[in-house]
């Protein structure tokens, strides 16, 4: 019965998914050109609230679980794994305070209405994965900009989203860069469990009523370790609390 009524109520949800994608692709392009990155910046917020909303018709929930206070005047590094794209609207709004930008594949930089004009001004970066070197050289100016704006960044060292909810090998390099560049900064490593079930069947249906959850890890000061070693512990820590 589950599976039979996630049919139609997908329908519905990717109808205004996409729908929520559309209106606020101009919305966006207005507040960044009428009122700069302020008004950019809620622009975005909003919208990924949007989205959250239009993944509560397929009963997902989505809860944060957060025992630390999480500094605002730094650069905080997000590292998670990575579970599939809706991993990415509840960590925009979840830390909407810290400025968080992403560290994305460059693919994602054209094409998707709001995502690829958001990724392409909002301060992100987009990366080609199959050139090591440009790669490289775009986390170092990418970590220069976080150093002057004390903004934050979300990585998925994994590279690619599990499938299947086992975490892959953590591809520590970029990771390893803003480790570097940054010593004044906090590595925060943050769980996802439960949203690769939204995939269960693929791409269509998606699952109904998956609860998906975000665990907040100690935060580590980036100076309290070298960047090999701390690029392995965050891995650790993230790993040992995948279910």
């Amino acid at each position: 019965m589950k599976k039979i009524l996630s049919y139609p109520l997908s329908v519905v949800f990717i109808f205004l998914f996409f729908l929520t994608l559309v209106i606020f692709h101009p919305i966006q392009i207005l507040c960044l050109k009428l009122g700069g990155y302020s008004a950019h910046k809620r622009s975005v917020d909003i919208l990924n609230l949007c989205l959250m909303r239009c993944l509560n018709v397929l009963g997902t929930s989505f809860h944060l679980e957060n025992n630390f206070d999480l500094p605002k005047d730094k650069t905080c590094i997000f590292v998670a794994n990575h579970q599939g794209m809706y991993d990415i609207p509840p960590l925009v709004w979840f830390f909407r305070k810290h400025h968080a930008k992403f560290v994305s594949k460059k693919e994602l930089g054209k094409g998707i209405p709001s995502v690829s004009y958001n990724l392409r001004h909002n301060g992100s970066v987009l990366i080609d994965r199959k050139n090591r070197r440009e790669s490289l050289v775009k986390m170092s100016n990418f970590a220069d900009y976080l150093k002057k704006t004390k903004h934050s960044a979300v990585i998925f060292p994994e590279g690619t989203r599990s499938r299947n909810g086992q975490p892959k090998k953590f591809q520590v390099n970029g990771m390893m860069v803003l480790f570097k560049k940054l010593p004044d900064a906090v590595v925060v490593p943050i769980t996802i469990n439960n949203s690769w079930k939204l995939f269960k069947h693929g791409n269509f249906p998606i699952e109904l009523g998956v609860p998906v959850t975000f665990k907040i890890h100690q935060p580590i000061p980036v100076s309290s370790n070298d960047a090999q070693s701390l690029a392995a512990e965050v891995e650790r820590i993230i790993i040992a609390d995948i279910i």
